[in-house]
């Protein structure tokens, strides 16, 4: 069952299953289709996102159970709704609720589960090494820290550490705790185990398992191995099978080591599911969370329905950034901060610290495995290891995909244009001693080496976590052009899209993937949707913005400690001015003190992700505590009154314009080719920050009364700061795609635009046969927009939207204000007369 629209809801134990119910008739009057629910089966205890499973064949119990899950799918079937759920096929939890992970550290190699975990068994003589240890191995065992334990409920010994539990062999199961009081003794006993307890400082250089990126409490799953498709999705058929939901998103899908086939085994499952459904659903709905780089497509040979959506945010993003604010924009934040200037110098840097920091272990194994494949070649003999390892670290460099889909097989799909440019850079970079290992690794990569296949499959799954950890998780705070150009998914090196390339990659999606998920906010954005449309804003001003911020600098010197760096203070400013609410008053103590709370959470996970100063590894308490003491004083109204005045006054001039960015990217979401998702509470204004910011409760009493209002779009423009205009335009756009859905449906023809003001609106066409829509948006009118979200007229001048011979000279309705008999449409000042969307029928 293909979505009209969804709505993600986040699922934590404080928001069970339970406390949805009553939310589905809103869900439902709002003109949501399917919830679209955070993972759900067993995670580990107190989990708030759900990604950490324990347990693949058990609905979390924190989140109500079965039955609490069973009244949440009887709930939405009774206001017409379905359920896609989020599954985790690339890792779980470290935990002791996680049997398999138990069972395989209490039998080693001999466990049943042992090929389910991705583990070098050879590297430490088949041990698996715990780094839980908040100190070295041997001042923990003098200290008293590790215990021996007898087990209540079957008398069987086991190992305590703090809070972490480990089971001993099934030999030693017996043994009596007080004969490993001492550390020798202690020491005697844990050698015999099948794990080796290590500080948690050794899990970068000599963890032999592969971790869900760098986090050392996730283990990942090898899906490949014979048994663990079946057994991490068996529950999930079964609810597929039973009608209670209707697809699935596949989380981390690049973590996998063959995603094409895992998708495509996917696919087949639900698809012989779906004749068995009472009654058969002709569709089961599949997406997958990846992240696509620039000029990288989903491949059509996965059989899936799209991406969750990054790409679309991408590129309504960029669209919305005036491309001459680029350089000067650029030029500042080098000149202020003494950064590069542009983004691609921070992203090698990042790339290369990642990888020799984060990921030594698998960066050095990798190049273990390439060395091993040269030794063999009579040809290549010469290529020595520290040449591999510095080889690959130049190639991931140079990287701006997450990974290749080769699989090292000549027939299999090659690595693509995208790594071979890679790889040219690459040789530009390296001396004459490593390009014989570059050209090496791209044989390997290309097929062209025999036994190639460990080698392509561990290079594919240490890229993809080194690009996430060093581009989004530390490039993405380290440079600030403009921080609405640096989110999941985004490509800061492209500031900004034209109507034609933004036409271009719309048309290119639709005629690919027509029903994938087009998103502008999600559980792991960075900054919510109505902040990135606010600071685009800066874009269309940039000598405005400069004059300001770099007042701002002066102003609040005195404020500033010796450890505030330019860099942090200027991004510390983009993000007061994205995030200040509309209704705030600068002398308002009370909240200022609640949005500086928001703040310095926001600044302690930025400085930390940065890993310039401070990291979470290594983090500098005063550096943070200075920022933090920073951050409350310029927000302080008894100290920084002129600052607040100040701030508040230039929030107010760029809000109207980012109000109207808000509602033209939800336009778009709703009107496109694609299936809209809506993330829960951004249909009031989204003015979140990363996580947990993003993640806050949300009021459906609010929402739900507002709805029930149902004032319309005209009338609620004045009170646009109440974001209860941007919740009628979503509720009006997805009413309309109920009742049009074959023309929602329809081939989308992009429209020209002529006059003074062409670069200013983008329109579009969507047809079937003998119906038709016409959708016109504004783009970039920050200097039109002085007192709403709603350029003036006389901005427009002459420009006005070219409609091809078939849609003209006939009579239309816009949807949006309720004209009827509109016989030129095209004229953008007629269009734009009470709202700035335009939906014509």
């Amino acid at each position: 069952m293909i979505p009209r629209a969804t709505c993600r809801l986040q699922f934590h134990k404080n928001f069970p299953f339970d406390a949805a119910v009553p939310v589905a008739p809103y869900l439902r009057a709002l003109g949501i289709s399917h919830v679209y629910s955070s993972p759900i089966l067993t995670a580990r205890a107190g989990s708030i996102h759900g990604y950490d499973v324990v347990d693949h064949s058990l609905i979390n119990p924190e989140l109500g159970g079965e039955n609490a899950f069973h009244r949440l799918a009887a709930a939405l079937r009774s206001e017409g709704l379905g359920l896609i759920v989020d599954i985790v096929p690339n890792h779980m939890a470290v935990d002791s609720g996680n049997r398999w992970w138990m069972d395989v550290l209490q039998n080693g190699r001999g466990s049943r589960f042992a090929d389910y975990f991705d583990i070098d068994w050879d590297v430490l003589n088949g041990k698996i090494l715990a780094p839980f240890l908040g100190k070295p191995y041997w001042q923990v065992l003098e200290a008293g820290e590790i215990t021996i334990e007898q087990s209540d409920a079957d008398g069987k010994s086991f190992v305590r550490y703090f809070d972490r539990l480990l089971p001993l062999r099934p030999e030693d199961a017996g043994v009596e705790p007080c004969a490993f009081s001492t550390p020798e003794r202690l020491h005697q006993l844990l050698e015999r185990q099948h794990y080796r307890l290590a500080w948690w400082r050794t899990a970068n250089d000599a963890i032999n398992w592969r971790r869900f990126f760098d986090v050392p409490d996730l283990i990942a799953l090898k899906q490949e191995a014979e048994g663990v498709f079946e057994a991490t999705h068996a529950k999930i058929f079964g609810l597929y099978r039973e009608g209670l939901i209707d697809g699935v998103r596949v989380d981390h899908v690049d973590g996998l080591k063959d995603p094409a086939t895992n998708c495509r085994r996917l696919r087949a499952s639900l698809n012989e599911l779906a004749g068995k459904r009472s009654p058969p659903d002709a569709h089961p709905y599949i997406v997958v969370e990846k992240i696509l780089g620039a000029g990288e497509m989903l491949p059509q040979e996965w059989k899936v329905d799209g991406t969750t959506g990054y790409d679309f945010m991408n590129q309504v993003s960029a669209l919305q950034h005036d491309p001459a604010g680029a350089e000067p924009l650029a030029e500042v934040w080098h000149r202020i901060t003494g950064r590069p200037a542009e983004f691609e110098p921070e992203e090698e840097l990042a790339r290369a610290e990642i990888a020799t920091g984060s990921f030594e272990s698998a960066l050095s194994r990798t190049a273990e495995v390439f060395s091993a494949l040269a030794a063999t070649s009579s040809s290549r003999r010469d290529i020595t290891g520290p040449a591999m390892r510095r080889a690959l670290i130049h190639i991931l460099q140079q990287l701006r995909i997450y990974r290749t889909y080769a699989t090292g097989e000549r027939n299999s799909p090659q690595p693509g244009r995208l790594f071979d440019s890679a790889i040219a850079r690459a040789e530009g970079c390296a001396n004459e001693t490593d390009r014989p290992a570059i050209h090496f690794i791209s044989d390997v990569m290309h097929g062209r080496v025999h036994g190639a296949g460990d080698a392509v499959r561990r290079f594919n799954q240490l890229s993809a976590p080194v690009a996430a950890k060093a581009v989004e998780d530390t490039a993405f705070y380290r440079y600030g052009r403009l921080l609405s150009r640096n989110d999941v998914g985004f490509d800061p090196v492209r500031f900004s899209l034209s109507t034609s390339e933004f036409h271009a990659a719309v048309a290119q999606r639709a005629a690919s993937f027509p029903h994938a998920m087009l998103t502008t906010a999600t559980h792991d954005h960075k900054h919510g949707e109505d902040v990135r449309a606010r600071l685009a804003v800066l874009s269309e001003i940039p000598d405005e913005w400069t004059k300001v911020v770099e007042h701002w600098f002066r102003l609040n010197a005195p404020h500033r400690p010796a450890a505030v760096v330019p860099g942090d203070e200027y991004q510390l400013y983009q993000t007061l001015v994205g995030i200040w609410p509309l209704d705030l008053k600068p002398d308002d103590p009370a909240r200022l003190s609640d949005l500086c709370e928001r703040v310095t959470a926001w600044q302690e996970k930025a400085l930390r992700e940065a890993k310039l100063q401070t990291s979470w590894l290594d983090p500098d308490v005063q550096f943070e505590s200075a920022n933090k003491a920073f951050a409350q004083a310029i927000l302080d109204i008894r100290r920084s009154r002129e600052f607040l005045q100040s701030l508040s006054g230039f929030v107010q001039r760029v809000a109207p314009a980012g109000a109207l960015n808000g509602l033209v990217q939800l336009a778009l979401r709703c009107t496109l080719p694609g299936m809209p998702d809506c993330y829960q509470g951004t249909e009031f204004w989204d003015l979140s920050l990363v996580d947990p910011d993003n993640r806050h409760p949300v009021d459906y009493t609010a929402r739900s009364d507002a709805l029930r209002g149902n004032a319309s779009l005209i009338n609620l423009l004045p009170d646009w700061r109440d974001g209860r205009v941007k919740q009628a335009l979503l509720a009006h756009l997805l009413q309309l795609r109920a009742e049009k859905p074959k023309v929602l449906a329809a081939s989308y023809q992009p429209l020209q635009t002529r006059g003074a003001r062409a670069d200013h609106v983008l329109a579009l066409a969507r047809i079937a046969e003998e119906e038709a829509l016409v959708v016109a948006v504004p783009l970039r009118c920050a200097r039109a927009c002085n007192q709403g979200p709603l350029p003036a007229i006389d901005f427009w001048e002459d420009t006005e939207i070219v409609l091809p011979q078939s849609l003209r000279d006939r009579p239309w309705r816009n949807l949006v204000d309720g004209r009827d008999n509109l016989r030129s449409p095209q004229q953008c000042a007629e269009l734009f007369t009470k709202f700035p969307v335009a939906v014509l029928a």
